[in-house]
């Protein structure tokens, strides 16, 4: 029987409501927020921004005077304790990973929902807390894997998970940007005690966790190397490749650099075919899905999607009718711990097997 490659509706889990919009504060106005999901939540259908959270009163007024139905500008420490806690239902984390804990701590007190940046933190034990402050209070808690909204990355994880291409063997992936045309070196990003990491944690994540989501399984064991050529990646990784052992022999062999040509791919060839994405782990880029298999074989071209809209969509309609979100925080402790796991390898030069 054939399979109809674009027999997908990309928000499979979308629910009708006329409830009113859940209304976000955004924690922490980098680059990210402003450029990325700012606009992301303007253009949704389920969502609002309402407040927003820096660490001067200043800087949210400048982002503030730009956007509508801003109802509160607050510093961290203002948030913090509270202040205008009623402007808003949930809080979106995007500040550097070492203080995500503190801000997420912090929403947990005012009983709000959070949609918190990943990784987790910058280290297991804080990440582990950060799930544990979240469940204790009965607050859900929501990382923000983009990539598991991806239209293309559901259809990939559906064909996959209905024997498309057979058995799937091994998988490829590769993720690479050119982090310094955006930072400088005094970035937050090359700073290991706020980062947890320069390039495995923060751009490895992507091929990791997407695997991840599209085999329904996790790693056993790890292997990882990395390398610095630039002065700005000096005690830390610029350059790095690393292997994942999953069950029944599957493996992954992964590749990602912050000082390479922005690009990204992910590959999973199975018993009987071959499944292929081009483009995947940046927002609003074309999407090539590929596939050969006995009963299917063709290309999937896709309009772009607005990943941030759609994760923030995706949050903020489960929200409105009550029900569980995921990836959640358990969800994520399974990377962070693969993660560390990564970063030891890298510095024994031996495979880390995975206490999950």
């Amino acid at each position: 029987m054939e399979v109809n490659l674009e027999s997908f509706s990309g928000r499979d889990w979308e629910k009708p409501t006329d409830a009113d919009p859940i209304r976000f504060a955004m924690v922490g106005l980098g680059w990210w927020t402003r450029e990325q999901a700012i606009p992301a939540v303007e253009n949704a259908e389920y969502c609002t921004t309402t407040a927003l959270v820096s660490s001067s009163t200043e800087k949210a007024e400048d982002v503030a005077a730009d956007l509508e139905g801003i109802e509160a500008t607050l510093t961290y420490d203002e948030y913090a304790d509270g202040a205008a806690s009623d402007a808003y239902d949930a809080v979106y984390v995007c500040t550097p990973n070492g203080f995500h804990r503190e801000h997420v701590e912090a929403a947990v007190g005012q009983g709000r929902a959070v949609l918190c940046e990943k990784p987790l933190e910058a280290t297991v034990e804080d990440a582990q807390a950060t799930v544990d402050a979240c469940r204790q209070a009965d607050v859900p808690l929501m990382v923000a894997y983009r990539l598991q909204t991806e239209p293309v990355v559901r259809r990939a994880r559906e064909l996959i998970g209905d024997g498309a291409i057979g058995d799937v063997v091994s998988i490829v992936g590769h993720m690479s940007d050119t982090v310094l045309d955006a930072v400088d070196e005094t970035s937050w990003r090359f700073d290991p005690d706020l980062a947890g990491g320069t390039t495995l944690n923060d751009i490895g994540i992507y091929p990791l966790n997407t695997i991840r989501f599209v085999l329904e399984e996790d790693p056993q064991a790890v292997y990882a190397r990395t390398e610095s050529e630039h002065p700005a990646y000096e005690g830390t990784d610029e350059h790095g490749a690393f292997q994942l052992e999953f069950p029944d022999g599957k493996l992954a062999s992964c590749t990602v650099s912050h000082s390479a040509t922005v690009t990204s791919s992910l590959r999973f060839v199975g018993t009987e075919g071959e499944l292929s994405i081009e483009g995947l782990f940046f927002p609003n880029t074309r999407k090539v899905l590929r596939i050969s298999g006995p009963d299917i074989e063709g290309e999937y071209r896709p309009e772009p999607v607005d990943q941030m809209r759609e994760e923030f969509d995706y949050f903020a309609n489960r929200l409105q009718h009550g029900l569980d979100l995921g990836p959640d925080g358990d969800h994520s402790m399974v990377d962070m711990r693969a993660i560390r796991a990564l970063y030891e390898s890298a510095e024994s030069g031996r495979r880390v097997e995975l206490d999950l």
